[in-house]
């Protein structure tokens, strides 16, 4: 079975959790023995373009190819670069002729890509995972309002036209109709959650078009806990990019109300790459006015994790936004650090409260303090919370279980 997998670029450019797992799965899918090309689209951001041809290599992997994408409608989720982009996505196709192709995202690629797949390769399987809500959503995939802090719970051409009064109820309209189309040509769908799964279904797409599969991570051993003579655990982690979504600022504010509590700190890992001026200054208002108690750490790479997880006791995702499946929370489990987590969205299936984790109500800085001030204070939760905490699921079992799916995907295809 030979496997073409695409995203919308690359971990080692951009290091979300989309482009992560993508890849992972693209390794464990080749210590199988499948022949599998990694296809990652990119943009200026990352990498200038190369004169005479939309793809560029990577330093010593002859498997994977970066796609130079610089003209994209992120509206209609197209690719209009079709003098350039797509004949080489053309040459690729026939010259790879994968039996499989499996799309992480359709950012930078196009939507078209699924119908070029389909014109050239009538037989190819064509595997789309739905990561978040970018098809449903012209406001970056987030499924929040425009205006405020208001979470949507569905998508209109008139709802939508009411976040973006700029662009009229009939443009939402053909959107949505023309990634439908596309959409109509793909033989399985792959949701990393139970909730995501049911935002598609309400949007439009067939149930039983969609199979659920959580995401998996490399098996690495567990961080030490940190050493606590007196059984409290008051060292918290932030783990991620900072943006106006993920909820630092809210983590910041209930940091401030925890000023008081022995031995009190909180540790964030992470950047606030192409975020607003406004923002940037915000979370650095927020975080000197509670200093000494937060360390800010910057960003890190995948492989200082365990060392970054053994200084902290607890990891905190305070998103207020419909959060799919987080990377974060898995690897959290995998080092067996409880997670206080939003009690909304992917956030709320992967940890269960009171079992392995405490949910809070999101976007409210006092409910997350309090919850803070219990995990620290309360003798005997965190040794409890760590016993119910299950290892997410092995990146090869996930591997093995696409693979079935691969093989099921024509025949699913035909029966719908």
């Amino acid at each position: 079975m030979k496997v073409l997998v695409v995203a919308h670029n690359h971990p080692d450019f951009h290091p979300g959790g989309t482009e992560i797992f993508a890849h992972d799965l693209f390794l464990s899918l080749k210590e199988r023995g499948l022949e599998a090309l990694f296809l990652a689209a990119t943009n200026r951001i990352h990498r200038d373009p190369r004169p005479g041809t939309a793809f560029q290599g990577l330093p010593g992997a002859s498997d994977e190819v970066v796609l130079w994408s610089g003209h994209f409608d992120r509206f209609y989720m197209s690719q209009t670069d079709t003098y350039g982009v797509v004949p080489d996505l053309k040459g690729l196709i026939e010259s790879f002729r994968p039996d499989v192709v499996h799309i992480h995202h359709l950012l930078l690629v196009g939507v078209e890509f699924i119908a070029l797949v389909r014109r050239l390769l009538p037989e190819t399987r064509i595997v789309v995972t739905l990561h978040d809500y970018y098809p449903i959503c012209a406001h970056d995939g987030l499924m929040m309002r425009t205006k405020e802090r208001e979470r949507c719970d569905a998508a209109s051409p008139h709802r939508c036209h009411g976040c973006f009064p700029e662009i009229g109820a009939d443009r939402f309209l053909l959107r949505e109709r023309h990634l439908k189309t596309h959409f109509s040509q793909v033989d399985l769908f792959i949701a990393p959650s139970r909730f995501l799964k049911e935002r598609y279904v309400a949007w439009g797409l067939p149930s039983g078009a969609i199979e659920v599969v959580a995401n998996g991570r490399p098996a690495v051993p567990a961080a030490a806990h940190r050493s606590s003579p007196d059984g409290r655990r008051p060292v918290f982690g932030y783990f991620g990019n900072f943006n106006p979504w993920k909820g630092v600022t809210v983590l910041l504010k209930a940091a401030a109300r925890l000023a008081d509590l022995d031995g009190f700190a909180l540790r964030l890992h992470g950047g606030a790459p192409f975020q607003a001026e406004h923002f940037v200054a915000e979370v650095d208002e927020l975080a000197a006015a509670v200093e000494p108690h937060v360390v800010r750490l910057g960003p890190y790479r995948r492989d200082e994790l365990p060392a970054l997880m053994a200084a902290v006791d607890w990891v905190v995702m305070p998103s207020i936004w419909w959060e799919n499946a987080p990377l974060v929370i898995q690897e959290a489990f995998r080092h067996r650090r409880p997670v206080i987590a939003s009690g909304i969205g992917g956030m709320a299936e992967m940890v269960r409260d009171g079992f392995d984790g405490l949910l809070v109500r999101p976007d409210d800085p006092s409910a997350l303090a309090s919850a803070m001030r219990e995990a620290a204070e309360t003798q005997g939760l965190w040794d409890r919370l760590v016993g119910g905490i299950a290892a997410p699921p092995d990146i090869g079992e996930v591997a093995d279980r696409h693979i079935a799916l691969y093989s099921r995907a024509g025949r699913m295809a035909d029966a719908a």
